[in-house]
């Protein structure tokens, strides 16, 4: 079981660490923010997060595990996007800019704000629905939770430590380190849209 876990865990690093809204939203915070601004930003960052790949995982995953014909259109499409989004990743080049418009006044804003980031992104639902609904089925029963669990705790922790960095080493953050970041989880998640590949030809074989 452990092994699933880790599993989930990877992936969910993968997942969470390309650089999108949500991380450019988080490392600007903790640029200019003070300490506690910066993390409550994190923190609030991480159980949006955390609630969308639930509900992906959960919602959706379990509407998929129902119908057969959907479940190898989404196994056989999943592939193909994951590879897609995986290769998209690793060749796209970011710029993270100290730029105070992502700091908000008040936590009601930093809500709305973290909100509008994750559940907001329309680019962040399909891949979650994609990637992670579409990864539960190739799971085994009695492996799943231990999976959802292991990317909770990776997006919790991935959210934490950009912070926790960022606000130590704001004065050497650079795009290189962050490019750097996107092409080693671009890698991992080809190579997770790969196994979805494998588990449709799979099914078919175990048939």
């Amino acid at each position: 079981m452990i092994k699933y876990f880790f599993q989930g865990l990877m992936l969910g690093f993968a997942y969470v660490a390309p650089i999108g809204m949500q991380n450019l939203y988080v490392i600007n915070s903790a640029m200019v923010s003070k300490k506690i601004k910066a993390y409550k930003t994190a923190f609030i960052t991480s159980f949006f997060d955390i609630s969308l790949a639930l509900a992906c995982f959960f919602g959706v995953g379990s509407i998929m595990e129902q119908y057969r014909l959907l479940k190898l259109t989404i196994l056989f499409i999943g592939s193909i996007v994951v590879i897609y989004l995986g290769l998209k990743i690793i060749t796209q080049k970011i710029e993270v800019k100290n730029n105070e418009k992502y700091v908000d006044k008040s936590i009601a804003k930093v809500i709305t704000s973290c909100f509008m980031v994750t559940f907001a992104n329309p680019q962040a639902i399909i891949d979650g629905s994609l990637l992670l609904g579409g990864y539960r089925l190739a799971l085994p029963y009695n492996t799943k939770g231990f999976f959802i669990v292991g990317v909770c705790i990776a997006s919790f922790t991935w959210f934490t430590g950009i912070t926790i960095f960022t606000v130590k080493f704001k004065n050497i953050f650079s795009n290189k380190i962050m490019n750097g970041i996107n092409i080693v989880c671009g890698i991992i998640i080809v190579f997770y849209g790969i196994k979805l590949g494998f588990s449709f030809i799979s099914y078919f074989i175990i048939k």
